[in-house]
């Protein structure tokens, strides 16, 4: 095994980390992960850290659980991987009846891919490429909606529907034009509204924007409930239902990224069913292998499917895959963690948690830096500010929530911020003792950064 040192000079001599400033990085000693166990991480010094993040957000029963384990070991002992390019195989059909069985009624068909931004990526190709077949100019109809401040990946598709700037702003050239529509979840209102006129605002805008431009409008592309990379803004009760409503009436197919809000993180295991959607692509991945393995999924409707289906000779086949689409290691692992949502009652701790998390919340209510709380489910964020009554931001150069996060790291906890939104991201089966520690360490982080 190499030393802590060696790992330490091979990391910062040639791996480039995603979402991390580099130079800043190389002066910070991060820990070295080398093992887990339940819901900690282990460095290589042997030092134990509990997993805040849930990987970033995509673990969700914990490390090393048995019965994920023993599933991948199976699979290892029969075959790790062939195409689907003309050929099937168990493990991909087997998952594909266990999600349709789960997701919301009527998304009865499976497109496998490897992450989320490739599921949201085939679900734009898939939208686009219906209404041709329905015999739509494809010169036409070639426009997507979204939401400000939206992030749905990092490909070129799915980076075309963003609209965080520090992300997504360098790479406009390279981008097909989309429409934006805005976020009913802003903490920061534009001037002079109230936060019911800025919710009207967003209402009439939302309609008006699909009456006018629907004849273009190829689908509409929602992360439902919670916006996560935006800050994790929480959207209105009756919005994502709304959206639905608008989008059948004009003929726009809906568009559903659970990736990150898929498999317990809300409340249910889907989050449209909060508001009994269905929309006409789902894109899930994260927590579908319960944080494995890489490996997503677009479910389409009966009406999306069929539309593809002809004569070879009428060239309506999806000419889109990956090399490792439907892995059977990660189908089986993908099973194995939907079978351990029901026995282990995850969506009941869930709910046990997400009081807990509420109620911890509460110690801020009345912070001088903290502007606002948002809460879904186990998802949880305070954004935080340097003066609350104007909702004034820290500096960028303070980076006050990579502070607290260096701060929770010497209470062994490893939390992620979204700039200055600090994130609390339990694994969905975390135990409420190891919860209780979670948030304790957080709070102590928060208060050694920001007193008051």
């Amino acid at each position: 095994m190499p030393t802590t040192a060696e790992l330490r000079h091979w990391d910062l001599a040639h791996v480039w980390h995603p979402f991390t400033p580099m130079l800043e990085y190389a002066d910070e000693a991060t820990p070295i992960i080398v093992a887990g166990d339940g819901f900690d991480l282990i460095d290589s010094d042997g030092r134990r850290y509990l997993d805040g993040t849930s990987s970033l957000w995509c673990n969700v029963h914990g490390h090393r659980v048995p019965e994920l384990d023993q599933a991948l070991k199976d699979q290892i002992d029969r075959i790790s991987h062939s195409t689907l390019l003309g050929l099937a195989n168990g493990p991909s059909a087997e998952l594909a009846r266990e999600l349709v069985s789960r997701a919301p009624s009527g998304l009865n068909h499976v497109f496998y891919s490897d992450d989320g931004a490739t599921a949201v990526e085939a679900a734009l190709k898939m939208a686009f490429q219906y209404h041709a077949h329905r015999g739509a100019d494809p010169q036409q109809k070639n426009l997507f909606v979204s939401l400000g401040d939206a992030y749905h990946g990092d490909t070129v598709g799915a980076v075309s529907l963003g609209g965080i700037a520090a992300f997504h702003r360098i790479f406009g050239s390279l981008l097909f034009p989309s429409l934006k529509v805005p976020t009913p979840g802003a903490y920061r209102l534009p001037p002079g509204m109230s936060r019911e006129q800025y919710l009207q605002h967003c209402d009439e805008t939302l309609e008006r924007s699909l009456e006018e431009h629907h004849d273009r409008i190829a689908g509409f592309v929602i992360e439902p409930l919670v916006q996560g990379a935006a800050g994790m803004l929480t959207h209105p009760h009756g919005y994502l239902k709304r959206v639905r409503e608008l989008t059948s009436r004009y003929g726009i197919p809906l568009i559903a990224d659970e990736v990150f809000v898929g498999f317990g993180r809300t409340g249910t295991l889907f989050a449209c069913e909060q508001e009994s959607v269905v929309p006409d692509l789902l894109c899930i991945a994260k927590g579908l292998t319960g944080g494995y393995l890489p490996l997503a999924a677009t479910l389409a409707t009966d009406e999306i499917y069929n539309a593809f289906l002809d004569v070879p000779s009428a060239g309506k086949t999806f000419y889109h895959g990956h090399t490792y689409t439907g892995n059977q290691l990660g189908c089986a692992v993908a099973l194995a963690s939907c079978r351990l949502l029901d026995s282990n009652r995850v969506l009941e701790n869930v709910a046990l948690n997400q009081r807990i998390m509420q109620d911890w919340a509460e110690h801020f209510r009345d912070h001088p830096h903290v502007g606002d709380i948002r809460q879904c489910g186990v998802i949880l964020a305070l954004e935080l500010v340097l003066d609350r009554d104007r909702q004034s931001p820290f500096p960028a150069d303070s980076r006050i929530g990579h502070q607290i996060t260096l701060a929770a790291m010497q209470q062994d906890v490893l939390i992620r911020p979204v700039g200055d939104v600090l994130v609390v991201m339990p694994a969905p089966a975390m135990p409420q003792a190891v919860l209780q520690r979670l948030l304790s360490a957080t709070e102590h982080a928060i208060r050694d950064v920001l007193p008051g």
